[in-house]
């Protein structure tokens, strides 16, 4: 019970000699280049992989601007125009009484959006910077993100299935917006950054504080 209390040390692969696949999880010697099981090839962590992630963030955040300053949908009904934001959506949604589905879209194209350029960056600066969540939690914390990224699609689709569905000329038609666009790229952008994201750096930072803190201890 000599350890009783501290923290556990918890070797990664790279101190152990190993080195393992991103594609199905198995782990070989650190001199292989192709799995053994599925055939990808193997590579070492890549420091670049944070400038990836940077500059897919950073146009993520361009583009997701005017995705909610533009209209997202404009309605033609009986030769009147009515342009709708993102917010402006849900605003008038919850005017007609559709509460869920009020919540739904701005939980969808507001909550969640923001949360992952938040936790995008987060993950890309613990990297290098000392951090509260332990690499346990960080790594889930980027496995909800690359899982929750596809869901953020939903405001898209509506319009697209609106915009294939409500054709009547004159009487009522429906198109895309600018913000249409915008908003698609500001998703696909977000997801390239979440899947040039390294999360075997998480690991290897962990080790490195846990073996700052052992050596604080040492001191001490």
């Amino acid at each position: 019970m000599e350890n009783a209390g501290r923290p556990t040390h918890i070797v990664t692969a790279r101190e152990a000699g190993l080195i393992g696949c991103t594609h199905c999880g198995r782990v070989h010697p650190l001199d292989t280049r192709v799995c053994t099981r599925c055939g990808a090839h193997l590579s070492p962590r890549s420091e670049a992989s944070l400038q990836r992630v940077w500059a897919w963030w950073i146009a993520g955040l361009v583009v997701y601007i005017p995705a909610n300053l533009y209209p997202m949908l404009r309605t033609a009904s009986l030769g009147k125009t009515l342009e709708n934001t993102i917010l402006g959506g849900v605003i008038e949604l919850m005017r007609h009484g559709d509460y869920g589905v009020a919540i739904i879209v701005f939980v969808a194209s507001i909550v969640i959006p923001v949360a992952k350029f938040i936790a995008i960056a987060y993950l890309a600066l613990s990297v290098s910077h000392r951090v509260r969540l332990s690499a346990h939690k960080r790594h889930i914390l980027f496995e909800v993100v690359e899982f929750i990224g596809r869901w953020s699609m939903i405001d898209v689709f509506v319009v697209a299935i609106l915009s294939s569905l409500v054709r009547l000329d004159f009487a009522a038609t429906i198109s895309p917006g600018i913000a249409a666009v915008s908003f698609a790229m500001s998703v696909a952008f977000t997801m390239l950054a979440a899947l040039s994201f390294d999360s075997r750096l998480i690991w290897d930072a962990g080790a490195a504080v846990a073996r700052e803190k052992k050596k604080e201890r040492s001191l001490g």
